[in-house]
Protein backbone atom coordinates (compact mmCIF):
# COMPACT_ATOMS: atom_id res chain seq x y z
CA UNK A 1 0.00 0.00 0.00
CA UNK A 2 1.48 3.52 -1.21
CA UNK A 3 2.53 5.41 2.16
CA UNK A 4 0.76 8.79 2.56
CA UNK A 5 3.54 10.89 1.07
CA UNK A 6 2.04 8.61 -1.92
CA UNK A 7 -0.95 8.94 -1.58
CA UNK A 8 -1.21 12.61 -1.34
CA UNK A 9 1.13 12.62 -4.24
CA UNK A 10 -1.11 10.47 -6.38
CA UNK A 11 -4.32 12.94 -5.25
CA UNK A 12 -1.97 16.18 -6.31
CA UNK A 13 -1.28 14.31 -9.73
CA UNK A 14 -4.49 13.46 -10.18
CA UNK A 15 -5.89 16.83 -10.42
CA UNK A 16 -2.44 18.29 -11.71
CA UNK A 17 -3.55 15.82 -14.86
CA UNK A 18 -7.17 17.40 -14.87
CA UNK A 19 -5.42 20.52 -15.13
CA UNK A 20 -3.26 19.65 -18.03
CA UNK A 21 -6.17 18.30 -19.85
CA UNK A 22 -7.69 20.68 -19.81
CA UNK A 23 -5.37 23.30 -20.95
CA UNK A 24 -4.89 21.08 -23.48
CA UNK A 25 -8.88 21.47 -24.84
CA UNK A 26 -8.22 25.07 -24.25
CA UNK A 27 -5.34 25.21 -26.85
CA UNK A 28 -7.35 22.87 -29.08
CA UNK A 29 -10.54 25.49 -29.50
CA UNK A 30 -8.53 27.92 -31.10
CA UNK A 31 -7.22 25.58 -33.70
CA UNK A 32 -10.64 24.05 -34.61
CA UNK A 33 -11.92 27.01 -35.24
CA UNK A 34 -9.48 28.26 -37.17
CA UNK A 35 -10.34 24.85 -38.85
CA UNK A 36 -13.98 25.68 -39.23
CA UNK A 37 -13.62 28.84 -40.44
CA UNK A 38 -11.21 27.93 -43.27
CA UNK A 39 -13.88 25.16 -43.92
CA UNK A 40 -16.45 28.62 -44.19
CA UNK A 41 -13.94 30.08 -46.60
CA UNK A 42 -13.90 27.36 -48.78
CA UNK A 43 -17.28 26.97 -48.83
CA UNK A 44 -17.91 30.35 -49.74
CA UNK A 45 -15.25 30.50 -52.13
CA UNK A 46 -17.10 27.72 -54.01
CA UNK A 47 -20.05 30.09 -53.78
CA UNK A 48 -18.01 32.77 -55.47
CA UNK A 49 -16.50 30.26 -58.13
CA UNK A 50 -20.09 29.34 -59.42
CA UNK A 51 -21.40 32.13 -59.62
CA UNK A 52 -17.90 33.63 -61.50
CA UNK A 53 -18.53 31.11 -63.90
CA UNK A 54 -22.24 32.43 -64.25
CA UNK A 55 -20.96 35.91 -64.80
CA UNK A 56 -18.74 35.03 -67.31
CA UNK A 57 -21.77 33.15 -69.28
CA UNK A 58 -23.66 36.10 -69.06
CA UNK A 59 -20.95 38.40 -70.08
CA UNK A 60 -20.48 36.42 -73.08
CA UNK A 61 -23.99 36.49 -74.09
CA UNK A 62 -24.23 40.22 -73.66
CA UNK A 63 -21.04 40.45 -76.04
CA UNK A 64 -22.83 37.90 -78.85
CA UNK A 65 -26.13 40.22 -78.54
CA UNK A 66 -23.46 43.55 -79.61
CA UNK A 67 -22.04 41.59 -82.00
CA UNK A 68 -24.95 40.07 -83.50
CA UNK A 69 -26.45 43.74 -83.38
CA UNK A 70 -23.05 45.13 -85.02
CA UNK A 71 -23.50 42.82 -87.60
CA UNK A 72 -27.38 43.58 -88.37
CA UNK A 73 -26.27 47.12 -88.56
CA UNK A 74 -23.80 46.34 -91.40
CA UNK A 75 -25.94 43.91 -92.95
CA UNK A 76 -28.74 47.18 -93.06
CA UNK A 77 -26.31 49.69 -94.36
CA UNK A 78 -25.36 47.13 -96.97
CA UNK A 79 -28.88 47.02 -97.97
CA UNK A 80 -29.10 50.86 -98.47
CA UNK A 81 -26.40 51.27 -100.36
CA UNK A 82 -27.65 48.34 -102.41
CA UNK A 83 -30.58 49.91 -103.33
CA UNK A 84 -28.91 53.11 -104.60
CA UNK A 85 -26.07 51.74 -106.66
CA UNK A 86 -26.66 51.50 -110.15
CA UNK A 87 -24.17 49.19 -111.84
CA UNK A 88 -24.43 45.53 -111.77
CA UNK A 89 -21.12 44.49 -110.19
CA UNK A 90 -21.53 46.89 -107.29
CA UNK A 91 -25.04 45.38 -106.62
CA UNK A 92 -23.65 41.83 -107.16
CA UNK A 93 -20.82 43.21 -104.40
CA UNK A 94 -23.08 44.58 -102.09
CA UNK A 95 -24.95 41.38 -102.30
CA UNK A 96 -22.18 38.97 -101.20
CA UNK A 97 -21.29 41.47 -98.22
CA UNK A 98 -25.05 41.25 -97.20
CA UNK A 99 -24.77 37.27 -97.54
CA UNK A 100 -21.38 37.52 -95.52
CA UNK A 101 -23.02 39.80 -92.95
CA UNK A 102 -25.77 36.80 -92.83
CA UNK A 103 -23.53 34.47 -92.13
CA UNK A 104 -22.05 36.05 -89.23
CA UNK A 105 -25.09 36.82 -87.82
CA UNK A 106 -26.67 33.12 -88.40
CA UNK A 107 -23.18 32.09 -86.51
CA UNK A 108 -23.38 34.12 -83.56
CA UNK A 109 -26.93 33.71 -83.12
CA UNK A 110 -26.12 29.75 -83.02
CA UNK A 111 -23.00 30.35 -80.29
CA UNK A 112 -25.83 32.78 -78.64
CA UNK A 113 -28.16 29.83 -78.48
CA UNK A 114 -25.70 27.24 -77.01
CA UNK A 115 -24.26 30.51 -74.39
CA UNK A 116 -28.03 30.54 -72.95
CA UNK A 117 -28.35 26.76 -72.97
CA UNK A 118 -25.33 27.19 -70.96
CA UNK A 119 -25.93 29.95 -68.48
CA UNK A 120 -29.59 27.59 -67.80
CA UNK A 121 -27.76 24.96 -66.72
CA UNK A 122 -25.05 27.34 -65.10
CA UNK A 123 -28.14 28.45 -63.00
CA UNK A 124 -29.41 25.25 -62.09
CA UNK A 125 -25.92 23.87 -61.12
CA UNK A 126 -25.45 27.34 -58.99
CA UNK A 127 -28.53 27.02 -57.36
CA UNK A 128 -28.27 23.64 -56.09
CA UNK A 129 -24.50 24.27 -55.15
CA UNK A 130 -25.30 27.65 -53.28
CA UNK A 131 -28.09 25.98 -51.35
CA UNK A 132 -26.24 23.40 -50.55
CA UNK A 133 -22.95 25.43 -49.79
CA UNK A 134 -25.15 27.94 -47.48
CA UNK A 135 -26.57 25.43 -45.54
CA UNK A 136 -22.92 23.65 -44.49
CA UNK A 137 -21.94 27.41 -43.90
CA UNK A 138 -24.60 27.34 -41.25
CA UNK A 139 -23.61 24.15 -39.54
CA UNK A 140 -20.01 25.25 -39.66
CA UNK A 141 -21.07 29.07 -37.92
CA UNK A 142 -23.19 26.68 -35.32
CA UNK A 143 -19.89 24.71 -34.62
CA UNK A 144 -17.95 27.57 -34.08
CA UNK A 145 -20.34 29.21 -31.50
CA UNK A 146 -20.57 25.56 -29.61
CA UNK A 147 -17.00 25.81 -29.23
CA UNK A 148 -16.83 29.58 -28.24
CA UNK A 149 -19.07 28.38 -25.55
CA UNK A 150 -16.62 25.37 -25.25
CA UNK A 151 -13.84 28.20 -24.48
CA UNK A 152 -16.04 29.88 -22.17
CA UNK A 153 -16.68 26.57 -19.85
CA UNK A 154 -12.99 25.44 -20.21
CA UNK A 155 -12.16 28.45 -18.72
CA UNK A 156 -14.33 28.01 -15.79
CA UNK A 157 -13.05 24.37 -15.36
CA UNK A 158 -9.50 25.24 -15.91
CA UNK A 159 -10.01 27.94 -12.68
CA UNK A 160 -11.77 25.02 -10.62
CA UNK A 161 -9.09 22.81 -11.73
CA UNK A 162 -5.88 25.16 -10.45
CA UNK A 163 -7.89 26.09 -7.71
CA UNK A 164 -7.89 21.95 -6.39
CA UNK A 165 -4.28 21.46 -7.18
CA UNK A 166 -2.82 24.20 -5.11
CA UNK A 167 -5.20 22.89 -2.30
CA UNK A 168 -3.96 19.61 -2.96
CA UNK A 169 -0.41 21.19 -2.36
CA UNK A 170 -1.05 22.44 1.27
CA UNK A 171 -0.80 19.79 3.19
CA UNK A 172 2.49 18.02 1.57
CA UNK A 173 5.80 17.90 2.88
CA UNK A 174 7.72 20.13 1.17
CA UNK A 175 10.50 18.06 0.05
CA UNK A 176 7.96 16.03 -1.90
CA UNK A 177 6.27 18.99 -3.41
CA UNK A 178 9.97 19.90 -4.66
CA UNK A 179 10.50 16.33 -6.49
CA UNK A 180 7.32 15.92 -7.96
CA UNK A 181 7.58 19.46 -9.31
CA UNK A 182 11.18 18.42 -10.90
CA UNK A 183 9.42 14.54 -12.17
CA UNK A 184 6.11 16.58 -13.46
CA UNK A 185 8.54 19.03 -15.16
CA UNK A 186 10.31 16.32 -17.05
CA UNK A 187 6.95 14.25 -18.26
CA UNK A 188 3.73 12.97 -16.90
CA UNK A 189 2.59 11.42 -14.78
CA UNK A 190 5.35 12.08 -12.26
CA UNK A 191 4.73 9.55 -9.86
CA UNK A 192 4.01 5.82 -10.94
CA UNK A 193 4.23 2.57 -9.54
CA UNK A 194 6.39 -0.60 -10.08
CA UNK A 195 4.89 -3.52 -11.62
CA UNK A 196 6.62 -6.62 -11.85
CA UNK A 197 9.86 -4.59 -11.66
CA UNK A 198 9.70 -2.26 -14.03
CA UNK A 199 8.66 1.34 -13.58
CA UNK A 200 5.22 2.32 -14.71
CA UNK A 201 6.25 5.64 -16.33
CA UNK A 202 9.62 4.26 -18.70
CA UNK A 203 8.57 0.50 -18.53
CA UNK A 204 12.17 -0.43 -17.98
CA UNK A 205 13.20 -2.83 -15.23
CA UNK A 206 13.94 -0.87 -12.16
CA UNK A 207 17.32 -1.29 -9.83
CA UNK A 208 17.02 -4.39 -7.11
CA UNK A 209 17.88 -1.29 -5.05
CA UNK A 210 15.05 1.12 -6.43
CA UNK A 211 12.41 -2.21 -5.89
CA UNK A 212 13.70 -2.31 -2.34
CA UNK A 213 13.35 1.30 -1.83
CA UNK A 214 10.08 1.65 -2.87
CA UNK A 215 8.99 -1.92 -0.58
CA UNK A 216 10.27 0.16 2.56
CA UNK A 217 13.35 -2.23 3.07
CA UNK A 218 16.26 -0.15 2.83
CA UNK A 219 15.13 3.50 2.56
CA UNK A 220 13.68 5.59 5.13
CA UNK A 221 12.27 7.89 2.78
CA UNK A 222 8.77 8.00 1.43
CA UNK A 223 9.48 8.35 -2.16
CA UNK A 224 12.04 7.28 -4.39
CA UNK A 225 13.50 7.68 -7.99
CA UNK A 226 13.37 5.62 -10.99
CA UNK A 227 16.99 4.71 -11.66
CA UNK A 228 15.93 4.91 -15.31
CA UNK A 229 13.90 7.65 -15.78
CA UNK A 230 13.90 9.68 -13.13
CA UNK A 231 9.97 9.91 -12.47
CA UNK A 232 8.70 8.89 -8.55
CA UNK A 233 7.71 5.29 -8.17
CA UNK A 234 6.05 3.85 -5.58
CA UNK A 235 5.09 0.10 -5.19
CA UNK A 236 1.89 -1.04 -6.33
CA UNK A 237 0.86 -4.15 -3.65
Amino acid sequence: MPSPTIELLLILQDRDMRRLSIEAQQKAVPREIAAVEQRIAAEKAAIDAAKGELRELESKKKLLETEIGSAEELRAKYRTQQLAVKKNDEYQALGNEIDHAQAQIDELEGRELETLYAIDEARKRFAAAEATLKQNIVGHEARIRSLQEKGVSLAEEHKAAVAAVAQARVPMPRAAVEAYDVAAGRRMPAVVPIRGGKCGGCHLKVSSEVESAVRGKTSNSEFTHCDQCGQLVYWES
